[in-house]
């Protein structure tokens, strides 16, 4: 039986809900607090990944930061699926997209997530693990962004360890494949969900097309395209 608290998370059993929402940025995590939940508790500051549970539509949900990449999430989600008991975590953040007719602003739903990450080796597996999303949760997003006419796109991405690569162009070849844009987590997350016999999801904004040279979003409209994730993540709980 694993000692409460952790060495990551403070939290006392009880204190975090079944569906926890994870952007990486502990900053996100507070603005989705303090703009979206009401009757908010903040039940984590350690390493200043702030962690809150609150209500939405009178519903408990909690909300709390990942920080960066496969090795952070991956303590993260390991930790809130087997000792603190969530079931569902929703991840949320951005993505450069690979394909030409994804555009800014649009939504992807990873299906599933390859990855240049060696963290399935654990698992002591033969041969190679596919991670994919829980697919009630899938399903649902999908239904909700079609109802709200969100510009959505279904597939795989890529999370990678990589945010520098040598090589810059390496990212495009997996444009072959159909992976639709990069990321930085979603494998790890699916990983952790599948040996805890949880649920995840991941959803994706645009922020950057990678085959135009980066071309970006402006600071508005990440706020703005961020406000619709966010709100999709939150009418999963």
């Amino acid at each position: 039986m694993v000692k409460l608290p952790t060495p990551h998370i403070e939290a006392n059993l009880g204190e975090i809900k079944k569906t926890v929402i994870m952007p990486g940025d502990p900053l996100r995590a507070k603005f989705i607090a303090d703009n979206f939940l009401e009757n908010v508790k903040c039940f984590n500051t350690v390493r200043n990944i702030l962690g809150f549970t609150g209500t939405y539509n009178e519903k408990a949900v909690s909300v709390m930061a990942s920080g960066m990449g496969i090795p952070s999430i991956g303590i993260y989600s390991y930790e809130l699926f087997n000792f603190y008991n969530v079931e569902n975590i929703i991840r949320i953040g951005t993505a450069g997209a690979l394909h030409d007719d994804i555009k800014l602003m649009d939504l992807v739903l990873a299906a599933g997530a390859c990855t240049d990450s060696n963290y399935a080796q654990q698992f002591g597996l033969n041969g190679s693990f596919a991670p994919i999303a829980s697919f009630s949760l899938l399903q649902k997003a999908f239904q909700i962004a079609s109802e709200n006419k969100l510009n959505v796109k279904v597939g795989n991405v890529l999370s990678t360890d990589v945010f520098y690569h040598d090589n810059q162009k390496a990212m495009l070849s997996w444009e072959k494949m159909g992976v639709l844009a990069v990321e930085m987590e979603a494998a790890a997350l699916y990983m952790n969900a599948a040996r805890s016999h949880k649920n995840a999801l991941c959803l994706l904004t645009i922020s950057d097309l990678i085959p135009k040279d980066n071309e970006s979003l402006t600071a508005k409209e990440r706020q703005e395209s961020l406000g619709q994730m966010i709100k999709l993540s939150l009418e999963l709980a």
